[in-house]
């Protein structure tokens, strides 16, 4: 799944892309909306809200789409050949004169009223890259549960948004404990938030997201990724495991020896 890094330079680029443009193309490809017709209608402004996309449209809509694990939008030229996918796995196009937006394989797209916005997003919790950050709230999030797995906490997007499984396993390196380690656990929880902002805010504009500040193939990442290469920091094999709730299992790596903390 996308982290937060990668929607907002995806909003970033469909922004550039249509933003203060009138539609002259306008398909949905989804069986609610596709009637629904937006030729004519200026596009105001595309936004990042955690993992979600809201592009909002002239006319007091908002194009809702979320990404999950394989969705993406692709912006092309006039003439260019469309690469992201056969034709039948496009759910969106939205195209003006200069600019044309496809969207591929979104599991998430939803027309709404941009006064119903909260209706998507008004679950999440404080936007590590957006406006509305706020890390003594994220903080109270995380400690609501001392006793999740800060893994699985800060996965939670109620808690905070904008942490993928990258960002968990690298956030969880960073503070020297597993991601298993129970929140309550943590010696000084308010540096997860600290440290989870610095991260997406050093990456939110990287075409290459880098954690460990060494930007050469393979040492990018402390140990998302590299089980069983040795740690970059004490050279122990990195492990991998899956961590989950039973339903929604995600393979997570961990250095055994500059992690504290139990394990599977």
């Amino acid at each position: 799944m996308p982290e937060g890094d990668t929607v907002f330079q995806a909003a970033a680029r469909l922004h550039t892309a249509l933003a203060d443009r009138v539609l002259t193309r306008s398909d949905l490809r989804v069986p609610r909306f596709a009637t629904a017709d937006l030729t004519g209608r200026t596009v105001l402004d595309v936004t990042a809200r955690g993992k979600h996309l809201l592009t909002r449209i002239e006319g007091g809509l908002t194009l809702h789409s979320h990404l999950r694990m394989d969705g993406q939008w692709r912006i092309y030229a006039p003439g260019e050949r469309w690469r992201g996918g056969p034709d039948h796995q496009i759910r969106a196009i939205l195209g003006n004169d200069e600019r044309t937006a496809v969207g591929y394989r979104l599991p998430v797209l939803e027309l709404l009223r941009t006064r119903d916005e909260e209706k998507a997003v008004g679950h999440l919790g404080p936007d590590l890259l957006g406006p509305d950050w706020d890390a003594d709230r994220a903080l109270a999030n995380l400690l609501k549960e001392p006793g999740r797995a800060l893994g699985e906490a800060l996965l939670d997007q109620r808690n905070l948004a904008g942490v993928g499984n990258v960002y968990k396993s690298e956030i969880c390196f960073l503070l020297r404990v597993t991601p298993w380690l129970p929140v309550g656990e943590l010696p000084a929880p308010e540096h997860a938030t600290t440290v989870a902002k610095k991260l997406l805010e050093a990456n939110r504009v990287r075409p290459t997201r880098i954690t460990t500040g060494n930007s050469t193939p393979g040492r990018q990442q402390y140990v998302y990724g590299r089980a069983p290469r040795p740690c970059l920091r004490c050279g122990t094999s990195i492990r991998k495991a899956d961590q989950g709730d039973g339903s929604r299992e995600r393979p997570t790596y961990w250095c055994p020896r500059c992690q504290s903390g139990p394990t599977p």
